[in-house]
């Protein structure tokens, strides 16, 4: 009897920790600069450079450490190399601003065009942590298309309507939560059907 491929899991809160926390570096950064006078006036543009390098000490320490960058923080450390090189390079706040929408809609596009190309691009990036069967990984790549969707929505709305400080400080106490609050719902769904699969018996090797 053949023994079956073990089922590899994320790396947890190390790899959370590891994907948010050039944003809280970005966060902390600008709100110290900010404090004094002779950072106040570029705290956003010193903070951007700070960010750009946070995250690709992150890839970085991914490559050394795992042997890879997952593609969700290299997909990530392009826009924000892109928008935040924008930034600086422009004087210009708002491609900073605008990167979450750009990498949301990115998320969002990304999926649905998988799908009519008969692939999923959910599962091609997360299949290597939880062997689910095919119709949970449609069904989690359509929640979350939804829900980037709606997250490119809400940060033009906070854009809009708030001020760069209070947007900016908005995304540890609006942002995360609601990313942590979706991942937890789906939670329940992933557990499951990966636990149904791990206990699926095993076919004998002809």
């Amino acid at each position: 009897m053949t023994e079956a491929p073990p089922v590899r899991r994320p790396a947890g809160s190390n790899q959370l920790l590891i994907d948010l926390g050039p944003i809280v570096v970005f966060v902390v950064a600008f709100n110290v600069l900010g404090r004094f006078e002779a950072t106040k006036e570029n705290a956003v543009y010193i903070a951007t450079g700070i960010f750009i390098a946070a995250t690709l000490a992150a890839m970085a320490y991914c490559k050394l450490r795992l042997g890879r960058i997952p593609p969700v923080l290299m997909i990530v450390g392009v826009f924000v190399t892109i928008f935040g090189g924008l930034t600086i390079l422009l004087h210009d706040r708002t491609f900073i601003q605008i990167k979450p929408t750009f990498v949301y809609a990115f998320y969002t596009i990304a999926i649905l065009v998988s799908f009519m190309l008969k692939q999923n691009v959910w599962k091609l990036l997360f299949g290597h942590a939880y062997a689910l069967p095919d119709r949970i990984w449609n069904i989690l790549a359509l929640r979350w298309a939804g829900f980037f969707a709606f997250m490119a929505v809400l940060n033009e709305i906070l854009r809009a309507t708030l001020d760069f400080d209070a947007w900016l400080n908005s995304r540890p106490w609006v942002v995360f939560p609601l990313i942590f609050g979706f991942a937890l719902l789906n939670a329940p769904l992933v557990m499951k059907h990966a636990a149904d699969t791990e206990d699926a018996p095993v076919p004998e090797a002809q």
